[in-house]
């Protein structure tokens, strides 16, 4: 609830900008979920700055990238974005390879007949021919961390039996009577508010505690990867990150630590740090490493993509598909339950439920109380509201109603026209970078030159249709807010 009282301090001060800096770290599933729907109805601006992709694809209509010491920004998801970085970057590289070759031919030449003077002209010609050409640099790889587990294999039939599990820390019980199977490549969420038991049962499943009743079976073949918070906290501050990752398998080669430290990015002598120097993304970095570092075929992760980014997200949601072990994974990320889970254990205020099926087939199936309560609630006022408006109020709302529709009608037409003149231009450039690939592989320079103005000009547009939108919005916010006081 301190999200809620946060923004409604906010909100006293009757914004028309929220500026939300991480607003779902530490946050819970149903309040991650809360926080959405309020962003969703909020009629003002929001910059909201998350490495949370599936958050930011739910509230936001623009999305802007920092990326090589810029900004991107489109209309629309992170996907789209991301695939027009792709794009423009494809190609600028393929423009830039073709322009080195023709720029090898054109030194070949100059530097073989350099010396004649009856080839002096069309060697200056070729010079300034080079001159033109512009080539830019080449691009750098981007820092992004690398997932590859190491698997083990596993002959058996379970990698965890659990049989009516309870555990307590004090006389009010936490995990009540729980049941579950866990086999190879199966994939179990664990979900639920915060503070309900779900890291306390990764710690009972890596055997750092005991329960209180019931019974733990973890195969005598099972070799574990545990992410935990109580893991990262026992990292020796003493050690280096290269030592702290070699002890968990001392016959690995010093080549091989070293390749596994530089995908989570401790490359070179960063991997000589020591673990007291580290911040805390940096510890969940190292403890990381230790994971892809020792064989295993169970994964037991308690919210493993904190202090990730948007990419970083993604490596690892593709690594944990790979990997053919079993996996058992605490998190509030949405993204992450609808790629991953086969199956879930939900905490609830009155237990935990064990479920055979995906994320989805929960939120159809049985979904999180909290939020129909919520909706009940709501009805329930708008209902009682509305009895209470006499016939004229009604008739006085509909006029100002009507009134308020004729004023937008034009501003909303415009607006529609010129979203689909940015998306006619969107497609014409796409194709014209397609023109100018081939054009680059032909070494057409007089091509090159006019489809690089044709873009330019048609992306100056975009820009300038943007700019209009942006009036027509502040337009359209100004008439609703005065007829909003209007109408109460």
């Amino acid at each position: 609830y301190q999200l809620r009282i946060s923004l409604a301090r906010a909100l006293l001060s009757e914004p028309d900008l929220l500026l939300l800096d991480e607003p779902t770290n530490y946050l819970d599933i149903v309040s991650i979920r809360w926080i959405q729907r309020f962003l969703r109805s909020w009629k003002g601006e929001l910059i909201i700055i998350s490495h949370d992709r599936d958050f930011l694809d739910s509230v936001c209509t623009d999305t802007m990238l920092i990326y090589r010491n810029s900004f991107r920004k489109v209309r629309g998801n992170c996907a789209k974005l991301l695939a027009q970085v792709a794009e423009e970057e494809e190609v600028y590289e393929r423009t830039r390879t073709n322009l080195e070759r023709k720029k090898a031919a054109l030194e070949v030449f100059i530097n073989r007949f350099r010396a004649k003077a009856s080839k002096a002209k069309a060697v200056q010609s070729k010079i300034k021919a080079v001159e033109r050409l512009g080539i830019g640099e080449a691009l750098e790889e981007e820092d992004v961390l690398e997932f590859h587990f190491n698997d083990l294999p596993f002959h058996g039939r379970y990698l965890i039996e659990a049989r009516g599990l309870e555990f307590s820390y004090s006389s009010e019980p936490l995990i009540t009577d729980l049941s579950f199977t866990l086999t190879r490549g199966e994939r179990l969420a664990v979900v639920g508010k915060n503070g309900m038991g779900k890291s306390t049962l990764l710690r009972l499943l890596s055997q750092e505690l005991k329960p209180s009743k019931g019974e733990l079976r973890i195969h005598d073949n099972a070799e574990v990867g545990y992410f935990g918070q109580t893991n990262i906290d026992a990292l020796s501050p003493y050690k280096t990150i290269e030592e702290e990752v070699w002890g968990v398998d001392p016959a690995s080669s010093r080549t091989r630590i070293r390749n596994i430290c530089g995908t989570m990015m401790f490359e070179g002598n960063e991997a000589l740090k020591k673990i007291s120097v580290l911040s805390g993304g940096e510890r969940s970095r190292v403890l990381l490493a230790k994971i892809l570092a020792h064989p295993s075929n169970l994964l037991l992760l308690d919210e493993p993509t904190n202090h990730l980014d948007l990419e970083s997200v993604e490596s690892l949601i593709d690594a944990l598909k790979e990997f053919r072990g079993g996996i058992i994974i605490v998190t509030h990320s949405e993204l992450i339950l609808k790629e991953l889970a086969t199956k879930l254990v939900v905490f609830k205020e009155d237990g935990q439920i064990t479920l055979d099926g995906g994320y989805d087939y929960f939120l159809r199936k049985i979904g999180w109380g909290d939020e129909d309560e919520i909706k009940t609630k709501s009805s329930r006022l708008s209902s009682s509201t509305s009895k209470r408006q006499g016939r004229e109020a009604r008739k006085d709302r509909g006029k100002l109603i009507n009134e308020r529709s004729r004023l937008l009608f034009p501003l909303r037409r415009e607006n529609d026209q010129i979203e689909s003149s940015i998306e006619e231009l969107e497609k014409r450039i796409h194709e014209a970078h397609k023109e100018l690939i081939e054009a680059s592989q032909n070494g057409n320079l007089r091509d090159l030159a006019g489809l690089s103005r044709s873009i330019r000009d048609m992306q100056d547009l975009i820009d300038e249709h943007f700019a209009r939108l942006e009036e027509l919005h502040a337009e359209m916010v100004k008439i609703e807010k005065d007829f909003e006081s209007k109408l109460g």
